[in-house]
């Protein structure tokens, strides 16, 4: 079958049409949240059991555990119907094997396999044509509860609704900025669908996950392609970087602080830590200069004078700027925070260099004593 969540969609045939693979790549095929199997490849001992636990992906980012107490030839890639509430449900495998023992350890630390739902069988034709049928509403019924709650005065919004495998079931997710009263919403729902309705409430970052985007950097969203759990991100992240306080730059498609803000956050605290307290002034016999901005990795501090009459903006290595706390803490000033046998490197003008003029040579005014040289007579040659 073909890739449902791939931007590129599916086909009439039922073949993907992003990678042109037909779906057998290895990385699992073009679907959120793929998982590559790094222990596929490598045996068990002769005395232990294969794990019973897979791991199933539905719509969006939903993912969960089941147990296969069949002991069933489950791959990753098949589709099977597995244990609903209620009854089942239609999904992909998105792990089997070792791995998802480590991720199922991961995930539910103080769980049994047992307690897991179970597998009930690989999908036949007649569920898949069911599965697909249901995939087709949701759209439709997505409109209708907005149009629904809107009616009702409802200060909710329905971002997604998943059908379940047997039509049985609908989840409508929605995002709220306080509590909702919606059970007028799921009388009207119940009696116009006649299925059962649940409704989840997510966070915007949990929408953000289930919609997909694509984010400033001009890749898809890490929320809604790989990142599974989502930490708290402060703007003290922001501050460690030396990155401007601007909500607009540093805000994501939900509209909190961006995920990638912690992704660098550990290397930022781990070098940040060589440097000195940005509140010591640098005192020298020309002048006090305050701290104001730091390159980490490159090992570099800037500081300005307090009077400006002294200088400005000064670039100091970090060893020079310990070196010049360390004189100040004994008594010491040296004569500038500048190091005076500065190599300085010329810089190569690069700006004319294939003959380029300059932008402002048609402002300049022609001398009307020049004339144009095209209407000048040529003197005629001497015999």
């Amino acid at each position: 079958m073909g890739c449902g969540s791939c931007s590129s969609g599916g086909c009439s045939s039922g073949l993907p049409r992003g990678c042109n693979n037909n779906g057998s790549c290895g990385s699992g095929g073009c679907n959120k949240l793929t998982v590559f199997d790094w222990l596929s490849n490598i045996d068990l001992p002769t005395d232990a059991s294969s794990f019973n636990g897979i791991e199933v992906r539905f719509k969006g980012s939903r993912k969960e555990f089941f147990n296969n107490e069949g002991n069933l030839s489950i791959k990753v890639g098949d589709v099977i119907a597995v244990e609903g509430n209620p009854g089942h449900d239609i999904g992909v495998v998105s792990i089997v094997g070792e791995l998802a023992r480590l991720q199922f350890k991961k995930k539910y630390k103080n769980q049994d396999l047992e307690s897991q739902k179970k597998v009930y069988r690989i999908a036949k034709e007649s569920d898949i044509k069911k599965w697909q049928d249901s995939v087709d509403l949701e759209e439709k019924t997505m409109h209708f509860a907005r149009k629904s709650a809107e009616h009702l005065g409802l200060e909710m919004k329905i971002s997604d609704v998943e059908y379940q495998g047997d039509k049985t079931k609908a989840t409508f997710y929605y995002t709220a900025n306080g509590r909702v009263d919606f059970r007028e919403l799921i009388k009207k729902l119940s009696s116009e669908l006649r299925i059962k309705i649940e409704m989840k409430q997510i966070g915007a970052r949990q929408e953000a996950a289930r919609l997909g985007g694509i984010g400033a950097c001009g890749r898809e969203l890490c929320c809604s392609s790989w990142l599974t759990d989502f930490r708290t991100v402060n703007t003290s992240a922001a501050r460690y970087q030396n990155l401007s306080i601007n909500p607009q730059k540093l805000a994501g498609q939900c509209g909190k602080l961006k995920c990638c803000l912690n992704f660098e956050l550990d290397s930022y605290m781990e070098g940040i830590k060589e440097f000195p307290n940005t509140k010591v002034r640098l005192t020298s016999k020309k002048g006090k200069a305050s701290f104001f901005k730091m390159d980490i990795f490159k090992r570099l501090m800037w500081y300005v004078y307090e009077d400006r009459k002294s200088g400005g903006i000064v670039e100091l290595s970090l060893d020079r700027v310990k070196e010049i706390i360390a004189m100040n803490k004994e008594g010491n000033e040296p004569d500038t925070i500048e190091l005076i046998n500065m190599v300085v490197e010329e810089k190569v003008d690069y700006e004319n260099v294939v003959g380029q003029d300059s932008i402002n040579r048609f402002d300049n005014k022609r001398n009307p004593k020049q004339g144009n040289r095209k209407n000048k007579k040529r003197r005629p040659k001497k015999a």
